[in-house]
């Protein structure tokens, strides 16, 4: 007997709204609908409020994706990505595709989401004008901002100061047009508007107010926004963060009641009892929503709804907004309106930046605007939402919680009355109840943990020291939020710590490392002998002798292992440069060893890959009678200097980018960091060797050299943070040695540069290599003394036999005979 067919759930939409309805789903009737999903984006869902992070470079894609590919798989869900539905057959009870795939349904959940508002003046469809809803119009921010000209942002709301942020973040010169007196008009009164003016000003962003687009101009590229009153702001970049309205055609075109959005009930149901609608395509109460508080609402409601719970209802309560830009706290709530019924409480602090308004009626807040402070919101937002008398605390209101009826409480007593439906992180709706609950029921004892688990704290951030309070009030004295993480199972100590002791003690070789600082297993793991050999190796040049076992076998055996057990090898090209005799060697090394794939790497270097372990030291030989040397592809170290053809042969060349590349490359070849290092030498602005995506890159321009750093463009992307700017190229040259040289000596072991940077601090990292010049001389002097012991070609040294051992077979097993 054939088992019984589940119910076929089509889902229209990836966003986070469709994401929390499944996962609601997922835990109220776990395998009780046979799911497929088509998204318009070819990707996973995504936490469209951290797009902001990213934008500025604070956050990379993967660190916001809400379900992984694995996440889908684990739950029999089927995921189209990039895969449009254009037809919905509401008597046939199917979708259908703009690539021709046709799914039927038993339920459908509609979630299209929004689309932005262009502003339909001349030259809106210029090239160069972009919106910002999706990872898409994120990315091709990005490329613009390589140029680092001149961006224009329509909109002061919420997104379009997120935008502008961004860019200024990535090196633009922003403008913010924005058409009413003052920012964020719908979300703060006059004066927080004003002090966030003055805030945004102070991170260098131009901003002007009462501003009425007339018109885009430029040919085909735009070059300029134009202004009513005559006034033109040159522009490379056009961003319009305008508004959005819903994305309802979809459902308009299948019959379905459309409004504003698509029309549901209490129930999330459309006209259509087997269709609903969540998110910002919906249209509940006649109202749409965009913030992310009641569309997560919204999904509670249609996941409870599938699962067979017919009394679940959407009812919309008030919402809190949050600026999602690093360094400006700010927080809104509810109604500010003046008005004859209404009444106000204001605390001003002109010294620390602090501005707070309580509006109140009837003895209960209406509507709240903090900014500077924002650290009571949640509790003003619980007192807003209960609708909560205030008239016994009225006197001591505006000062928070602490100061709730009189004297100043324990920090933690306001949070610790909380109720447990009260929410903690607006951004992944998660109330204090469900987060107090992990803590007891997984043994939850640390930020991270939370984080994981409940999601809390994972987007935005600004609902962290919350989180901290819960987590002291239900572990007491056990948490203790700065404890360091360890290095591995075989110490207590971290990273930090450890390098510091090296010093401090004088210790100079693993096992006496181990044996003062009490490790606690006898030969240390996988884990810390690397990193213990780096820490040694970086801290006393010439003194400690590199630990080869303490390699990992790349670095053992100076190639990279392929899947097959074979290697590549990867010699290195001054600069992306190379000649016909080095080219002849490597055909000839090809073809004597029967070596299968050759090809050409992103570094600008010939990757030749299925060279025999045992071939490698006859290999090397060889490239070595070319003059070819390892390209050190298989090390953590500096791996390439990727240039362009520079002043020598381009048209736009301001500098010998080039020949700079070369001799930062043979300066500087042979040097281990903490993680692989790519550099690149860009001869002018337009950036043909890609510099603002590398661990340091150069930009030639005609004044000199902008020196850049902090970039990624592997498993993360991210664009570079300007070092500063310098005259020559020994300058150029001193400054990189400089900044290495300090990420040597404070890098984690695998830590790359962005993240340390993004650890230490940008503005440190500044101080320390381009302000203060004898600590930068320091730096450099150090970093020339580690070379005199670092630059030797390891492929010529095993040419010559050393470390034989390394690429002999340990026995040949290809004669034996079976005993008699």
């Amino acid at each position: 007997m054939n088992a019984r067919r589940k119910p076929r759930l089509i889902v229209v939409g990836n966003g986070m709204a469709p994401g929390r309805a499944l996962e609601q789903l997922f835990e109220r009737a776990p395998d009780s609908y046979e799911v497929t999903i088509f998204n318009a984006e070819p990707r996973v869902n995504y936490d469209r409020i951290m797009l902001s992070p990213v934008l500025s470079g604070e956050k990379t894609f993967e660190e916001i994706v809400i379900h992984g590919d694995g996440w889908y798989a684990d739950h029999g869900v089927t995921l189209y990505k990039g895969c449009r539905v254009t037809h919905i057959d509401r008597q046939a009870r199917m979708v259908a595709t703009e690539g021709g795939i046709a799914e039927s349904y038993d339920k459908l959940l509609i979630a299209t989401g929004s689309l932005p508002i262009i502003i339909p003046v001349p030259g809106h469809n210029l090239a160069g004008v972009l919106t910002y809803r999706d990872l898409d119009d994120v990315q091709a921010m990005l490329l613009m901002a390589q140029s680092r000209g001149n961006a224009v942002v329509i909109g002061g709301g919420l997104l379009g100061l997120e935008a502008a942020a961004g860019l200024r973040e990535r090196g633009m010169q922003v403008t913010v047009l924005h058409l009413m007196p003052t920012l964020m008009e719908r979300q703060l009164d006059p004066a927080a508007g004003h002090l966030l003016k003055q805030a945004v000003e102070a991170r260098g962003i131009r901003v002007i107010t009462e501003a009425n687009t007339k018109a885009i101009l430029g040919d085909k590229q735009v070059r300029a926004v134009a202004l009513a009153d005559g006034t033109e702001i040159p522009a490379d970049l056009v961003v319009m963060a305008v508004g959005i309205r819903p994305n309802a055609v979809l459902a308009k075109d299948a019959g379905l009641e459309v409004k504003r959005g698509i029309v549901v009930g209490a129930d999330m149901r459309t006209s259509d009892p087997d269709i609903f609608a969540v998110g910002e395509c919906a249209e509940a109460h006649g109202q749409v929503f965009g913030l992310v508080a009641p569309l997560y609402d919204m999904a509670n409601v249609v996941a409870a709804q599938l699962a067979g719970d017919a009394a679940a209802q959407f009812q919309p309560t008030a919402t809190a907004t949050k600026l999602k830009v690093t360094g400006i706290n700010l927080f809104s709530a509810g109604d500010f309106a003046d008005g004859k019924d209404r009444e106000e409480i204001v605390l001003r602090d002109a010294a620390r930046g602090i501005y707070k308004r309580l509006v109140l009626k009837d003895n209960r807040i209406v509507g709240t605007v903090l900014y500077g402070d924002t650290s009571d919101g949640a509790w003003f937002f619980d007192l807003l939402k209960r609708d909560t008398d205030v008239a016994d605390m009225r006197e001591t209101l505006i000062f928070g919680p602490r100061y709730a009826g009189g004297a100043q409480a324990d920090p933690t007593a306001a949070v610790a009355a909380l109720p447990d439906d009260a929410e903690i992180c607006g951004c992944n709706g998660v109330c204090k109840g469900k987060i107090t609950a992990a803590i007891d029921a997984q043994g939850l004892k640390s930020l991270d943990d939370v984080r994981a688990r409940t999601k809390a704290s994972a987007s935005c951030g600004s609902c962290t020291g919350l989180v901290e309070q819960l987590l002291r009030i239900k572990l007491g004295d056990a948490y203790n939020p700065a404890t360091v993480q360890p290095m591995c199972g075989c110490t207590g100590l971290g990273h930090d710590d450890v390098r510091r002791l090296i010093v401090a003690q004088q210790l100079k070789s693993i096992p006496e490392l181990m044996q003062a600082l009490e490790w606690k297993t006898s030969g240390g793991c996988a884990k810390c002998r690397p990193a213990l050999n780096y820490y040694l190796l970086a801290t006393w040049p010439g003194e400690y002798k590199d630990d080869s076992q303490s390699r990992y076998i790349n670095e053992r055996v100076h190639a990279n292992i392929q899947k097959d057990g074979t290697y590549s090898v990867v010699p290195r090209m001054w600069g992306g440069v190379t000649s016909a005799k080095e080219l002849r060697a490597i055909a000839d090394v090809v073809d004597r060893f029967n070596i299968p794939t050759v090809k050409v790497t992103g570094g600008q270097r010939i990757d030749m890959l299925g060279v025999k372990k045992d071939d490698l030291p006859a290999v090397w030989a060889e490239l070595n009678a070319a003059g070819l040397v390892s390209g050190h592809a298989y090390g953590k170290a500096l791996r390439t200097v990727k240039t362009c053809v520079g002043s020598e042969w381009c048209r736009f060349g301001t500098q010998d980018s080039t020949g700079l590349g070369i001799k930062i490359e043979k300066f500087m070849w042979g040097s281990w960091t903490p993680a692989k290092v790519k550099m690149a030498v860009s001869g002018c602005p337009r950036n043909c060797a890609e510099a603002t995506c590398k661990d340091v890159g150069v930009i030639c321009v005609e004044s000199g050299y902008d020196i850049l750093f902090a970039g990624a463009a592997g498993l993360d992307i991210k664009g570079t943070e300007t070092l500063g700017h310098v005259d020559n190229e020994p300058e150029v040259i001193e400054v990189i040695a400089a900044l290495v040289q300090l990420y040597r000596e404070q890098g984690r072991y695998l830590e790359r540069i962005y993240k340390w940077a993004k650890r230490v601090g940008l503005d440190t990292i500044r101080q320390q290599v381009m302000a203060d010049r004898e600590r930068r001389a320091a730096l450099y002097e150090r970093f020339v003394y580690s070379q005199t012991f670092s630059q030797h070609d390891p492929w010529a040294e095993r040419a010559k036999g050393h470390d034989a051992h390394e690429f002999a077979p340990l026995r040949d097993l290809s004669r034996l005979e079976a005993a008699e």
